[in-house]
């Protein structure tokens, strides 16, 4: 069953909190796995009921090439790309409305940390998120000061027999927090690991 989580007041994320990242309600987001590294192929962010949230334009993420994340009308959210003289591979989203955010990786024996920093758009706070699991099993928990926003899983309900492989997975988000930082999180994570195979 899925988790249930609080909702976020303030609103958490770099997006004005009057978009349509934001739900009321608790959302999951129904990733494949591995289609940011494979073709370079456009693909659209979908909650589980089919709901649309965002599109991702893009190769895999290089020195040179950039994933650019648009709205379903195709207006651009952020452009998501590597950060340079990062140890661990890291990225930064550039937001042409100067709403940007970093996921930073850091080294850990077993399973992955990453933690994400950004300016909440609701209230101008400094935010930093901590991403901890086992990013090749798809079970990580994304938290901020203990509190958990989203819940990355091989499971939902009984989807694994309606969906049926290991391709794909679901990110459980809270209430009032943005979506489509939360997918770009995935695709940054998806990227590392996928590299460092």
């Amino acid at each position: 069953m899925a988790p249930h989580l609080a909702p976020f007041t303030p609103p958490l994320g770099p997006q004005p909190a009057n978009t349509h990242f934001y739900s009321p309600t608790t959302t999951t987001l129904h990733m494949k796995e591995k289609v940011f590294s494979l073709s370079g192929d456009d693909f659209t962010v979908k909650t589980v009921d089919g709901t649309e949230v965002c599109k991702c334009k893009g190769k895999v993420v290089s020195i040179k090439d950039k994933k650019k994340f648009t709205d379903m009308q195709g207006q651009e959210i952020f452009t998501l790309g590597n950060k340079m003289l990062s140890i661990h591979k890291s990225f930064h989203a550039e937001s042409p409305t100067g709403h940007d955010f970093e996921v930073h990786g850091h080294w850990k024996m077993i399973g992955s940390r990453s933690t994400v920093t950004f300016k909440n758009a609701a209230d101008g706070n400094a935010v930093e998120l901590e991403v901890k699991g086992d990013w090749i099993d798809r079970s990580a928990e994304i938290t901020w000061g203990g509190r958990q926003v989203a819940h990355i899983s091989r499971s939902f309900f009984n989807v694994r027999e309606m969906f049926g492989d290991k391709q794909t997975y679901f990110v459980t988000v809270a209430p009032n927090v943005d979506l489509s930082m939360i997918a770009a999180i995935c695709v940054s994570l998806d990227e590392r690991e996928n590299e460092e195979k």
